[in-house]
């Protein structure tokens, strides 16, 4: 079961400033962002090292990590290090007993697998590989943008070390190798980190302020969640997240074009569609090795219509017919109905999050007004998304 407080977590990472003892951009330097960003580091690392990845296994590391540094927060490497060295026992109990609550009532056995994580070293060994060079990949991305800004700072030297022998210790898996000598792959990551710095909700003042990146996070830990909710197989559950991880890589090439313009015009949104297609095959689909596309395709094209495989074939269906029918690995299924739900849930808290902030401006009124009545009473794969978005009723303003 999703509750209020696994979701209110969730948004905390938004607050959570990284790299504050330095000068840096305000932009795009949230824990919410970084872990976004780790996550894509996460999924072409574990392209590059090919078979002998479990995938399922990566997104549920990834995601129990986030949670585990919400709780943790600003805590500086050196310490964290060396708190987990001393304490590691202790400060992983620590953690999860502060997760309980919000993360023992997720279906199929969520919390289970997440203890396990952290108290069996042998745990998914190779996936903790991969998350921890895309944690230090996501990080030295941020490093070299606040290295210039901080010249003469005290200390900067000492963290431009430990970051060298940090991601030196990463080799130890053939991906890496592989990631390392991909010119093209570092861009294409150097590439998507330009989402961290396109705001969400543009002409809109509001707090706190989220980015583009850290919002497809968001999309795609929630589409996760309400996946497991509707008992789906692993590949769908797999799908469903990488799907949210990825449904708006176009905007890093047409920047993110508000949604009263693309139906304000008819016609507005399929033009602006074929536009994303002409865009991505010219400037993304290069830097990735031709045998991934059609993968990358899955997920961003028609990236909001349920789909599935069958006899070679992309056949679009309704997230209920995949749960009568479809519901099997051999499908290849995704939930394109659940991504969108996720996408306006996403909206809609960043919506009540300003209001309870106090800054309520037409724009973000009119945005939760809206939501929230799309949304009541609907259902989607047998998920009550009206039950979800009241979680959030503001009762004065409606």
């Amino acid at each position: 079961m999703i509750n209020k407080g696994l979701i209110s977590t969730i948004y905390e990472a938004a607050s959570i400033h990284r790299w504050n003892d330095h000068i840096r951009p305000w932009t795009g330097f949230t824990e919410l962002d970084k872990q976004a960003h780790k996550m894509f580091y996460s999924y072409i690392l574990a392209k590059c090292e090919g078979v002998g990845v479990n995938m399922r296994n990566l997104v549920e590391g990834g995601i129990f990590e986030f949670f585990h540094r919400i709780v943790l927060t600003d805590i500086k490497p050196p310490i964290y290090h060396n708190l987990v060295e001393k304490k590691g026992e202790q400060l992983n109990a620590w953690v999860l007993e502060q997760l309980s609550d919000v993360l023992s009532p997720v279906s199929g056995g969520f919390f289970e697998r997440m203890r396990e994580y952290f108290e069996n070293s042998e745990y998914c060994p190779l996936e903790k590989k991969i998350l921890k060079a895309a944690h230090y990949q996501a990080t030295y991305f941020e490093f070299q943008v606040i290295y210039p800004l901080n010249g003469g700072t005290f200390g900067i030297e000492e963290v431009k070390s430990e970051m060298s022998a940090g991601l030196a210790a990463c080799d130890t898996f053939d991906g890496y190798k592989y990631f390392m000598g991909s010119p093209n792959l570092k861009d294409f990551l150097s590439l998507l980190g330009k989402l961290r710095y396109q705001q969400r909700w543009s002409k809109a003042s509001r707090l706190p302020n989220t980015f583009v990146m850290g919002h497809m996070l968001v999309v795609a830990i929630l589409s996760y969640f309400t996946a497991l909710e509707a008992g789906a197989c692993v590949k769908r559950l797999e799908n469903d997240f990488f799907g949210g991880l990825f449904h708006d890589i176009p905007e890093v090439l047409t920047r993110d074009i508000v949604s009263p313009v693309k139906s304000g015009v008819k016609g507005l949104d399929d033009i602006i569609k074929g536009i994303e297609d002409e865009q991505m095959d010219k400037y993304v689909y290069p830097l990735l090795p031709e045998r991934w596309h059609d993968e990358v395709k899955y997920f961003t094209k028609d990236e909001f219509s349920s789909k599935i495989k069958h006899g070679g074939e992309v056949i679009t269906v309704t997230s209920d017919e995949i749960n009568g029918k479809y519901n099997d690995d051999s499908f290849d299924p995704i939930d394109g109905q659940i991504i969108r739900c996720c996408d306006h849930l996403s909206a809609f808290l960043e919506a009540y999050l300003s209001i309870e902030y106090g800054i309520r401006s037409h724009q973000i009124m009119s945005g939760y007004r809206n939501l929230r009545e799309q949304y009541r009473g609907k259902k989607v794969a047998g998920i009550d998304f009206g039950e979800l978005f009241g979680y959030f009723d503001i009762k004065e303003m409606m």
